[in-house]
């Protein structure tokens, strides 16, 4: 499966620094709305007091937010390299088109037995499939049918095991291929049966590594095939004909479809496992493009009701709808995301907790100081304010240092991974995520201070200050 790094996107950027700078002016406009109003200058000695209180103790204030910074970043982080490799298997399906549908020929379990009292197996699809397919109506743009057999392709002394697929010039955008020099087939190709062919790019340094194939020719089962075009190197994916098992496209040679009838026959002889078998198959796959993706499925329902009807209980054909794939993939994304989401937020839970440890243990470390101030005169929501503000401002900026370290390991861990592995690990920022968790760890704050808080302001000012 094609594995890739994404990193933010120009959009991406623009709608975090958008939001960042919406976030910035509410907060400005609230602090200036704050400090006009009669508690403005309270709230302000709060965070002052809050502020001076953590920096006398740096070591015990760092490892009270530690779970804070080490939830945050893992929230980002998790919910990167989830949403990235997710979004490599949704690539994966809809490089085979949302509005394509794939019926393949199958070889029918009970071959087997049968092959041993007939010299040729026949199955699959055939010409008059397609003929009841194209009466559908207007819901069709294109039908693409493809042969498919192995063989040996040779220039020179260099040989390699390549797969001829027979196939039309709507191949190249129906699978979106990319040529890296030359053409792809033409029209005019396969109604003249030309012996030309198009490289896939393993094929081409195989067998031409210190010269230019196009305009060469390659030899294919006793017969010359010019090579007018080389497709650009391909990462393995799933399987064309809907198998999810990968495939090396770069091992590929396209030729028109007429003339690997012409040239091949209609029986191809495939050895395997020390035995010949002989098979008659004149479609291997066919991909029907339909106008809307709204008429996918019932264009889909009347191809299987014509083949059931053409093939009666042979069931030797398969159909495959990528869309279901698609949104069954998308589905499993979010449930796939929500459950990281979980998982991630099982350190901010914990993180809160060691705050309200924290805390407890400051209200009983400061007893003494809370009835010097109920005795100058502090109101209990004095005491639950200062204490409530202090367990905010650590999350904060736990939440802060989170965020900030979660986007390094995303753009870090990859690149390291990368040092030491084959293949580079998917990630993608997920935007969300970030504001997301940083709101958390701020209501963490307020959820796992209110307590202490609290706690502190229904103490007693004359047992408080009678404490040692």
């Amino acid at each position: 499966m094609n594995t890739f790094f994404e990193a933010p996107s120009q959009s991406n950027l623009i709608a975090l620094a958008a939001a960042a700078l919406v976030a910035v002016a509410a907060c400005v406009w609230a602090v200036a709305k704050v400090r006009r109003s009669g508690a403005g200058a309270k709230l302000q000695r709060s965070v002052d007091l809050a502020v001076k209180s953590l920096w006398l103790h740096k070591l015990r204030s760092f490892l009270s937010v530690l779970g804070i910074i080490i939830g945050t970043s893992s929230v980002i982080a998790l919910m990167a390299f989830g949403e990235g490799s997710m979004q490599d298997a949704l690539e994966d399906i809809r490089r085979q088109g949302a509005t394509n549908i794939i019926v393949r020929s199958v070889k029918p379990s009970d071959d087997s037995a049968t092959a041993t009292r007939t010299w040729v197996n026949s199955y699959g699809l055939v010409k008059r499939d397609l003929e009841r397919i194209d009466t559908i109506g207007d819901s069709i743009v294109r039908v693409v049918p493809i042969r498919v057999f192995p063989t040996e392709a040779r220039f020179l002394e260099r040989l390699v095991n390549a797969r001829v697929i027979g196939t039309t010039p709507e191949y190249a955008d129906v699978h979106k291929l990319e040529l890296s020099r030359g053409r792809f087939l033409m029209p005019t190709d396969d109604r003249d049966r030309k012996n030309v062919c198009v490289l896939g790019a393993e094929v081409a340094d195989k067998l031409f590594p210190f010269e230019d194939p196009v305009g060469r020719s390659v030899l294919m089962r006793t017969f010359d095939f010019t090579v007018v075009g080389v497709v650009r190197e391909r990462m393995p994916t799933g399987g064309s004909g809907g198998s999810q098992a990968a495939e090396e496209f770069n091992r590929d040679i396209y030729v028109p479809l007429n003339t690997t009838v012409a040239r091949f026959g209609e029986v191809i002889s495939v050895r395997s496992s020390g035995s010949r078998v002989n098979e008659k198959v004149q479609y291997n796959q066919v991909t029907i493009t339909v106008s809307d993706i709204d008429k996918v499925r019932p264009v889909g329902d009347s191809v299987r009701a014509i083949l059931e009807q053409e093939h009666g209980a042979k069931k030797d054909w398969a159909v495959t709808i990528p869309l279901d794939k698609l949104e069954e993939a998308e589905r499993a994304k979010n449930r796939f995301l929500t459950l990281m989401a979980m998982i991630a937020s099982i350190s901010l839970l914990v993180g809160g907790i060691g705050i309200m440890n924290i805390m407890l243990a400051t209200v009983t470390e400061r007893t003494r100081e809370i009835g010097i101030r109920r005795a100058l005169g502090a109101k209990q929501k004095d005491i639950t304010l200062q204490f409530l503000v202090e367990a905010v401002v650590q999350t904060t900026v736990g939440g802060l240092c989170g965020v900030l370290l979660g986007i390094v390991m995303v753009f870090l861990v990859p690149l390291v991974w990368g040092l030491f592995a084959a293949n580079p690990l998917p990630a993608k920022v997920h935007v969300p995520a970030i504001f997301l968790s940083l709101f958390v760890s701020i209501g963490v704050g307020v959820l796992f201070g209110w307590y202490p808080a609290r706690r502190a302001a229904r103490l007693d000012p004359i047992e408080a200050l009678r404490h040692d």
